[in-house]
């Protein structure tokens, strides 16, 4: 077992070593996707991604007023925007103009109430705090993890509400292998669960839930609920 360490933003692997892991990543990410959704229609897809978004805000108990300003953070070509329909939305991705152009299952004038900004989580300019946050199948895959995780929490609202969620490491053997070989390519950080609810605490935020929603044998899939200090 591990001591109970709170993990500084300044001593996480942010070096070239990192980024080029993240150039791999975000490769490798666009070809997992072409390879995932082959075979699957967007009219047989996008309705199924959708329904998988209500449960999961259902389950999590997530219900955000019409008024609500929302941000999907590494939004993916079908990522939780797809849901609101009423809100005010930013989604976020660097990949989005690849899965425009490369992917049938994703069209940003579908959306017309969502704003699509194409660039790093690290990179983007937010005008207003929101009332929600979501980073969801995203976080492991940004090249600077610390300002990822800062990013985040400031363009939280005071009160309002962070939903990340994380592959954690099961094993402290193989969580620090895959940090050495690459394991797991579409991840260039590899951290437990403890680790990752450090850095949301570290940083003024309540976990208010924890909800382990897969489990596997090297990683456990889990959602964090946070609420940013008022």
């Amino acid at each position: 077992m591990l001591p109970n360490l709170r993990i500084p933003s300044k001593v996480l692997p942010l070096g070239s070593m990192s980024n080029l892991r993240w150039k791999i990543a975000q490769s490798a990410e666009i070809r997992w996707w072409q390879r995932y959704l082959k075979g699957r229609s967007p009219e047989d897809y996008l309705p199924w991604k959708r329904q998988y978004w209500l449960d999961l805000l259902t389950r999590l108990q997530l219900r955000p007023a019409g008024e609500a300003r929302i941000l999907d953070a590494g939004c993916g070509p079908a990522g939780i925007f797809m849901v609101f329909d009423q809100q005010t939305v930013d989604a976020v991705d660097p990949l989005l103009d690849a899965y425009e152009t490369r992917l049938t299952h994703f069209r940003s004038a579908d959306y017309p109430k969502v704003q699509f900004h194409a660039c790093a989580l690290e990179d983007f300019k937010w005008q207003a705090p929101y009332d929600y946050v979501f980073c969801l199948n995203a976080i492991n895959h940004v090249a600077d993890l610390g300002r990822c995780f800062d990013q985040l929490v400031e363009s939280t609202a005071p009160n309002g509400q962070l939903i990340v969620s994380i592959d954690a490491h099961n094993y402290w053997g193989f969580k620090h292998l895959f940090r050495l070989l690459p394991g797991d390519i579409l991840h260039p950080h590899q951290y437990d669960l403890r680790e990752y609810q450090a850095m949301l605490e570290e940083r003024g935020c309540t976990i208010t839930q924890s909800v382990r929603y897969r489990s596997g044998f090297f990683f456990d899939y889990y959602i964090l609920v946070a609420q940013r200090a008022s």
